[in-house]
Order: structure tokens, then sequence, then C-alpha cells
């Protein structure tokens, strides 16, 4: 059985990526997967994440309800705008806003705050073609002063259990999305953009 890595290289931890800049002095966590299809083939499945949409790709029980995360392209979860949530968790209005993308380089996504227009943290997902038939998808999470950790943890959990479960679940979505996008036929990708640009 071989093992995929999701490790991010150091070149990739310690370089700058988009969204970087929007929370300044921030905890970073940042993994990275080869896939062996182009950007345009991952782009769709990054577009229509959320909890229900086509889920995040993860541990469903955990982060959609139970749902299983969709193994197809959704034509009608394509459009994707500045300021669109992507839920959390099914059945809530709150989630990751959408920050900024390139369509096939870069999607941002943030938390908002409460307390101001900067969010609380960012999660950023860039898509960089390798070689001529494959991507590196590298994501990164940046918690700012004002993240808190969830289910009511402690403070001192961000540096030591927050990134253990990030690690987790992180390494799972990046699995589940390159399955899924290297199961596609080739370019099949391009053909949804397509569709969606009618």
């Amino acid at each position: 059985m071989i093992i995929r890595s999701a490790r991010a290289q150091s070149s990739e931890t310690h370089r700058s990526l988009p969204g970087d800049d929007l929370v300044p002095n921030a905890h970073s966590l940042t993994h990275a997967i080869t896939i062996q299809r182009l950007p345009r083939d991952v782009w769709p499945w990054l577009v229509q994440m959320g909890a229900g949409r086509a889920g995040w790709y993860s541990y469903d029980r955990i982060d959609n309800g139970g749902i299983p995360s969709l193994d197809r392209i959704a034509p009608e979860l394509q459009e994707v705008a500045v300021g669109d949530v992507f839920p959390a968790m099914p059945g809530v209005t709150e989630g990751f806003i959408v920050l900024g993308f390139h369509a096939e380089h870069y999607l941002i996504l943030g938390w908002p705050s409460l307390r101001g227009p900067d969010p609380i943290m960012t999660w950023t997902f860039v898509l960089e073609q390798t070689d001529p038939g494959s991507t590196r998808l590298i994501v990164r999470a940046r918690g700012g002063a004002q993240y808190r950790p969830p289910f009511a943890l402690p403070r001192w959990t961000v540096s030591t259990l927050v990134p253990l479960g990030h690690a987790i679940m992180q390494r799972k979505q990046l699995l589940g999305i390159a399955r899924r996008a290297e199961a596609m036929r080739e370019g099949h990708g391009a053909e949804i953009s397509q569709l969606v640009a009618r």
C-alpha cells in the first residue's frame, strides 16, 4: 500500500501565498499534494466546496453532517464571487467567505471578524502546474490574534492540539480532492467552465 504525501515542501511552507497579507502576524499551517491533472480540472472541485453544497471532501461525519461529499462536479455550484459563503456546517448560514480568487489559480476563503472588516483567519488554496500533466495544490490556513480554537478549547491549544486536528482533516481533504479530480477524465473541468460561462 502506497501512502500518499500531503506534506508541504519546505519551500512551500516558507514562501508567501495569496491572502497572507490579510492576516498579518498569524499562526500558519501549510499542506500540499500533487494531483495528476491540470489546474483547470482541479478548480471545479474547489469552488463547489461547503457544507450543504458539495461538502468538504474530508471526514463527512465531522464537517458535513454525515452526508457524503459529492463525487461529481455540480455545474450549478461553479459560479463563484467575492462575498459568497461556503457554509461551515450543514444547516447554518455562517461560514467561510470568499475573499478573493483567480480562476484556476487560487481561492482565498476567510472567517469574518465580529470586531472589524479583517478576517480572523484565512484558508487559501493555490493551484500550480508543475509539469504538462500535474498540479501542485498548496493549502494554507492562517489564524490571527482574534482566532479562537473550536469546541471552546483553551487558547494554548492553538499551537498544540489545533495543528494536529487541522493536519488530520486537511490531509483527508487533499486526498479527497486528488482522488476525485484524478477519477474524472482529463479536460472535464474545462468543459464545466465553458458550460457555466454560457
